[in-house]
């Protein structure tokens, strides 16, 4: 994934709880060390309408950090990005 000048720190993912003071904050460099595969699920999930089809379909879709999956018998096909 390649992000133009300062956008790796300037970039920010947001998540509430619920509760008073419960918004998070992660920036796109610390995002991508700890969880790669949370980030191509955003990008897809925006993507994606935002009705009954969309969450159907994002249900179906799955992202591995690496190349070991537990998908070996339906024999995938590597997708070049």
């Amino acid at each position: 994934i390649v992000l133009t000048r300062n956008k790796g720190e300037q970039k920010v993912y947001r998540r509430y709880s619920g509760y008073p003071g419960g918004l998070k904050e992660t920036s796109f460099n610390e995002m991508i060390e700890k969880h790669p595969e949370r980030v191509i699920e955003a990008a897809v999930r925006g993507m994606l309408p935002k009705s009954r089809l969309g969450r159907a379909q994002i249900k179906k879709l799955k992202i591995y950090a690496g190349p070991e999956h537990k998908h070996d018998a339906q024999n995938p096909q590597p997708l070049e990005i």
